[in-house]
């Protein structure tokens, strides 16, 4: 597959993302407007649950089909269930068509096993019919056994994605978790998806991730309901790449 079609196949699996404390009003719907490019739509948007609002208005006076993720529970992975649910309660709400819930990793890495899956569980019974991603924070777990575990644990209790991280730590998407992560997919029969997250920046990495997805899920099983990157900065050297223009993040001409 030429780069370029890398690049097209990338732009339908973005979650374009902003999730900083200094985020405003204006600045989500910034984003809302990179959502849709002469090249296509994105998937989705992810942004903080206060500004789902707002973003909802620009789609609907736009015409667009972009679907709004919101996280939960976030960034740290807390223990206190009544919150992580209080909050996707409010997001649900508020018309998220899908919450990205932080798994209690910390609490997983002292040995609980029970506590994620309580909040992943409930979670689920409150989304319903919306999509739940669990961010299992691969980048602290970093020992492929608790990634495993945490992925197990996250499939069975409900999840519809496991996500590799927030973001907002030092590792975030790694090829070692992905490969890790996907097979629990498989070995779950494939009912659950997948999201990386954190770090993906350009087209030439998100070729290595979907190649390897379809080395291990097959190149079919790749779609936006089964695969997504969460990224920031990633949709724009999907449009260099898709415009023959000079990448500003690595100086390569396409």
């Amino acid at each position: 597959m030429s780069l370029k079609a890398v690049a097209q196949q990338t732009l339908g699996l973005i979650d374009l993302t902003t999730l900083n404390d200094n985020d405003t009003n204006e600045i989500v719907i910034e984003l809302c407007k990179k959502a849709k490019t002469e090249f296509g739509s994105v998937p989705a948007i992810c942004i903080f649950r206060q500004f789902i609002p707002a973003a909802k208005q620009y789609f609907a006076d736009n015409g667009l089909n972009v679907k709004i993720a919101t996280v939960t529970n976030f960034p740290h992975g807390g223990t206190d269930i009544e919150l992580a649910l209080r909050e996707t309660q409010e997001a649900i709400d508020l018309g998220a068509d899908e919450v990205d819930i932080v798994f209690p990793y910390r609490a997983l890495m002292a040995g609980d096993t029970q506590i994620g899956a309580e909040i992943v569980k409930r979670a689920k019974q409150i989304c319903g019919t919306k999509t739940l991603k669990v961010i299992i924070e691969s980048g602290v777990l970093q020992d492929p056994k608790l990634i495993e575990l945490a992925s197990e644990i996250a499939i069975d209790a409900g999840a519809d994605f496991i996500k590799t991280s927030t973001g907002k730590v030092a590792i975030n998407a790694t090829l070692e978790a992905t490969e890790v992560m996907l097979n629990s997919i498989k070995k779950a029969g494939g009912k659950c998806a997948f999201k990386a997250a954190g770090g993906v920046r350009l087209v030439s990495e998100a070729k290595d991730y979907l190649d390897l997805t379809a080395r291990i899920m097959g190149a079919e099983w790749i779609n936006s309901n089964t695969f997504r990157f969460g990224a920031s900065s990633l949709l724009g050297d999907v449009l260099n790449v898709l415009s023959g223009r000079e990448s500003i993040l690595d100086k390569t001409v396409y």
